[in-house]
């Protein structure tokens, strides 16, 4: 493999309701908004960037033909599930239970080896876009793959 590094900068999230979906990101998961921009011809490119992230979240109106709802599986790392939870659901985010893998399937609660990809919760937003909170302490910690 050559020394080019490939960075993924936006996910691109189709909405119904770009003030609801502003709530949403900001009050609800707390991230920062970058910017609310009107485009030339009535459009709206909404961008937040979750914190220590290097990908932002877009949204609007007249920048995507995707159906609302329709994106699948972002997944959003952290280094400490529990506490991300903990803080994503006292900031009013419904998020479901964190569970985690074992050798016979999945159990309840976060892996107590905290292992790398071992646990997750998901959740949603307003719209149906579904996203997976995954505990990586060795990525998230700073060890980018590089």
């Amino acid at each position: 493999m050559s020394d080019i590094k490939y960075l993924v900068e936006v996910v691109l999230v189709p909405v119904a309701d770009v003030d609801r979906s502003i709530e949403f990101y900001g009050e609800k998961l707390g991230f920062p908004m970058d910017g609310d921009f009107a485009l030339p011809g009535g459009g709206r490119f909404v961008q937040f960037t979750p914190p220590g992230s290097g990908c932002s979240i877009v949204f609007g109106e007249g920048i995507s033909d995707a159906t609302p709802g329709s994106y699948r599986e972002t997944y959003i790392v952290v280094a400490d599930i529990q506490a991300a939870w903990n803080e994503l659901t006292d900031r009013g985010a419904e998020i479901g239970e964190i569970h985690h893998f074992t050798n016979d399937g999945i159990a309840p609660g976060v892996d107590p080896n905290r292992g790398d990809f071992a646990s997750m919760a998901r959740f949603s937003d307003p719209d149906g876009n579904t996203f997976v909170l995954q505990e990586v302490p060795s990525r998230a910690s700073g060890g980018q793959g590089e």
